[in-house]
Order: structure tokens, then sequence, then C-alpha cells
């Protein structure tokens, strides 16, 4: 194990459910969570508070995008809706039914100007953020797809789903540029590092993968958990990163090497008791933000 400190910062509670999804707020000390009870809510790292907003879903809520120049939040809930929330005018203005299955993912491209949702159906979708109108809609297979990125330095999306494949698609085209055999069974989470130079995966088999993004080459194949890998995470700084499983722990891991660093759990940390589901590491104080199925929301301060 190497040299971090982890320290237990709150313990924010007020969520009846558990936690599928967090998301960066308006300013950096600020994040959103969205959970089973329906309830979007927001959250203040300073005062380690809940804020005065709550936006009530008909569905569960799995996913949350923020998208500061509309003052946007998309939220992606378990009826296949996309909820489209003005923060400006403090209302709903828009509906997107473009899924049938659960809304697993939603990202937004700056570049691009387009969010990419993901779903339970088995389809990724594109949409303008100007109009709020869909762009293209892809069956890319029968299983569920549980994450989407996307890297600009490469041009490229990468999606992971239920039948163990990781794809790459070219950002502007959407044309499919290569297919992955990533995992035994479902492909959980894909990323690219922040350097764009290589691809991290997680999967239901608990492996931890890591792929040169150029070549697709596997470099290393790690067995870091127990049970599924939920969400994968970069640290500000991007030299550290964050997993979380349905083992109930957090591992901090070397960004360069892969050496695991720590393990964060309930009998060594006060950790979650149940599956952890998402992460978010902000840049407010480097803080680590984890949640999961026991309905709470910690703080933890990486060192």
């Amino acid at each position: 194990m190497g040299n971090v400190i982890v320290t237990k910062i709150s313990t924010l509670k007020g969520h009846q459910g558990a936690v599928y999804a967090l998301e960066s707020g308006v300013n950096e000390h600020l994040f959103f969570s969205g959970s089973s009870d329906k309830y979007v809510a927001l959250w203040n790292l300073k005062t380690l508070q809940a804020e005065k907003f709550a936006a009530v879903l008909p569905g569960i809520v799995y996913s949350i995008c923020y998208v500061a120049s509309q003052q946007l939040l998309l939220v992606g809930t378990s009826l296949g809706s996309i909820h489209v929330i003005s923060l400006d005018k403090k209302e709903e203005i828009k509906i997107l039914q473009l899924h049938t299955g659960p809304v697993f993912n939603i990202n937004y491209s700056i570049k691009q100007n387009c969010f990419y949702s993901v779903s339970g159906d088995g389809n990724f979708a594109v949409c303008a953020i100007e109009t709020l109108s869909l762009i293209k809609i892809k069956k890319l297979c029968t299983q569920k797809i549980r994450s989407i990125d996307f890297s600009d330095m490469n041009n490229q999306i990468i999606t992971a789903s239920g039948d163990g494949a990781i794809r790459i698609f070219n950002i502007q085209t959407l044309e499919e540029e290569a297919v992955i055999d990533a995992h035994k069974l479902s492909a959980n989470m894909a990323k690219f590092s922040p350097d764009g130079r290589f691809i991290i995966s997680g999967g239901r088999d608990a492996h931890l993968n890591y792929w040169d993004a150029k070549d697709l080459t596997l470099l290393q194949s790690i067995p870091a958990h127990n049970y599924a890998i939920y969400d994968i995470v970069y640290s500000p700084d991007a030299k550290l990163i964050g997993t979380a499983s349905r083992d109930k722990t957090i591992k901090i891991w070397d960004a360069n090497t892969l050496q695991l660093l720590t393990r964060i759990n309930k009998e060594k940390n006060e950790g979650h008791r149940f599956s952890v589901n998402k992460l978010l590491w902000s840049k407010y104080n480097n803080y680590l933000i984890s949640t999961g199925d026991d309905s709470t929301i910690i703080v933890w301060k990486i060192d």
C-alpha cells in the first residue's frame, strides 16, 4: 500500500433510498445527487449541508449531467426519460423520451455542443444542446449500456455495455471504429485518461483493465475488487484513480502504475455499509465524494 492518508470529512444524509448519481454543480464547492427516492438534491461542500434545491422526478434517478453554458440540468430516469431543468428559471423546460430503458449515463461535450445518453435498452443517443433535439440514435447491443465517455484529443467516444464490450466511435461521424471484448461479464465503466493516452475499464468480473488508447492493446488486467466495479474516477490532478464497487469498498490507485495505494471500507474508515455506486472527485479541497445503496453520501479528504 502507498503513502495515502484518508480522512472522513462528513456523512451527508437526506436521501431515502439508494443513490446512483453524482454531478458537479454551478461552483466547484457544489454538487448534485440523484436517488431511487426520485429526488435530485444539491449539496454544499463548504457548509456540508444540503442547499435549498430539490427536483422531484417520476422515476428513479440514475444519471445527472450539468451543462454550465446553458445553466441546464439533464436528469436521466428509470423510465427512459431525460428531464431538462433550467436552473435560471428553476423549472423543468422539456422531457425527452429517447429511451425505453433506464438512462444510466449522460455526458456533455463542450467542443461538440452535444450531449450523449446511454440506456438499458442498448441504445446510444446524441442530442443538440441548443435545440434539445435528437441528432442520432444508434442500437449498439441487446444488453444494457452503462457508461459513455469521450476524448476531444482523440476525437472519440467510448461506451461500456452488458455484453462485456467497450465500443469506440468517431465523435464527429459517430461511426464505429473499434469493438474490444473487454470483460468476461458486463463492462460497467470505460473512461479515457485525461491526456487521452489510455482507456481504463471496470466490469462485473471485478477486474480493472488498462488499455493503450492508440493500438487498443491490453496493458494491465487487475483483479481489483471482490465484486463488480461500478465507477472509476480520476483525481483533479490526474495522479490518482478511485474505483467503487459492489463489495462496499473504494480503492485508490496510482494513475501511472496502477499500484493500489489504499482501501476505504466500513471497518477501517467508517465507510459505506452496502454497495458503492458512484464517485465524484471534486476540485474543492480535493474532496472525494462517494455514495451507494446505504443512501448516504460520504465526503473524503485524500492526502
